[in-house]
């Protein structure tokens, strides 16, 4: 037990920060015709190189780019995959918070052509993040699952795919080329963020995925399966894993339940390294579907909200890292913010300090904990 070497780190992080404003403005002016697509990487550099810093002085151990590059956490991956192309109509996703709802409506995705690889996705921007950081470069994509939960059947073309067969195999087969891809340009770390894992715990998930023309009951062992296809040979030296919530938009959810009904398959059924699971309040259930996590893999305890700023206290995380520990042995636990500060252009509700205090808090619990 103690420091860990490769990742998981015992503190680690989900991936997105809170965007500057200098990055916020400068997307806004190259939508007005303002500074060009070059001026605006420009902008992005910087502000990366600030907070490659920060992390690297708060202590961390892996270092992600904040997806200071992306307006979403998910789109602007899975549109770059050949064969997709963007809906006429935008999604509706209605979010819940303390004080109420509110809807998001992202742009939808339409499959029109067999799914392809044509080129490493994010290949640049990963690139950058290697060269600049001294600590591991961490990378984040949306999952193989993400491709299908954001439409179903409806979003995909019949006359492309008349069966859903042909879809999964070939969406496996992108991502296994973009893995590879990846690994070839030296990414040791990567992080498939998956909402649908922890989603269709919600009974009212499992209905909306089959108004969706899916197997609401069944949906995650198909997602299990395809995922596990995508990294069957996945690069040497390459640590994989998963990151679960229940929707992060403007410190917003979508779904609630924890972990029981999906637990055992998750846990023993998808071969990745790890598991970053949000376990910030009550709405993730309790620890115990932990009893299903086998001996080779690790789980990231997502245990500090980024949903508000009010900070957590030391023994509170400490303790609920033992409540964990009677489920699977301390060993095998780290420590980590619940999910990304800003997995979209707009982020949370807290400030960037409130952002590098909770950055700070898990790193210093951390060393404390596994000492």
């Amino acid at each position: 037990m103690g420091r860990r070497t490769k990742p998981p780190f015992r503190a680690d992080h989900v991936g997105s920060l809170l965007r500057p404003r200098a990055v916020r403005d400068a997307r806004e002016a190259l939508k007005q015709g303002r500074i060009t697509a070059g001026e605006l990487r420009e902008i992005e550099d910087d502000a990366i190189r600030d907070a490659l810093k920060m992390q690297e002085d708060i202590g961390l151990q892996a270092a992600t780019d904040g997806e200071f590059r992306r307006a979403s956490w998910h789109m602007d991956f899975l549109y770059q995959v050949g064969g997709v192309a963007k809906a006429h109509d935008n999604l509706t996703v209605r979010f819940h918070n303390e004080k109420g709802d509110l809807e998001f409506t992202p742009a939808a995705l339409h499959i029109a052509a067999k799914l392809r690889f044509e080129q490493c996705i994010f290949a640049d921007d990963f690139a950058f993040l290697k060269a600049t950081t001294g600590i591991t470069p961490k990378l984040s994509i949306p999952s193989p699952s993400m491709m299908h939960y954001r439409g179903g059947r409806a979003a995909i073309d019949e006359a492309v795919y008349p069966t859903l067969d042909g879809f999964w195999s070939d969406l496996a087969r992108v991502y296994a080329e973009q893995i590879a891809a990846l690994g070839a340009l030296g990414c040791t770390y990567l992080q498939l963020d998956d909402t649908s894992l922890a989603y269709l715990n919600d009974p009212a998930q499992r209905e909306y995925i089959a108004t969706l023309g899916g197997d609401g009951a069944r949906q995650h062992l198909t997602y299990i399966q395809t995922i596990n296809t995508a990294l069957a040979h996945k690069p040497a030296g390459m640590t994989v894993c998963t990151h679960s919530c229940r929707g992060n938009f403007r410190s917003s959810w979508v779904a609630s339940g924890g972990y029981e009904y999906v637990a055992e398959a998750l846990f023993n059924e998808l071969n990745v390294d790890g598991f970053f699971l949000e376990y910030d309040d009550a709405r993730s259930g309790g620890f115990e579907p932990l009893r299903f996590v086998p001996k080779n893999k690790m789980v990231v305890l997502g245990l500090v909200s980024t949903k508000r700023g009010a900070l957590e206290k030391k023994d509170d995380l400490k303790r609920r890292v033992d409540e964990a520990a009677r489920y699977v042995p301390l060993d095998q636990l780290c420590l980590s913010p619940q999910c990304g500060f800003s997995s979209t252009l707009e982020g949370n509700l807290l400030t960037v300090d409130d952002q590098i205090a909770k950055l700070r808090l898990v790193v210093e619990t951390a060393r404390e904990i596994w000492a």
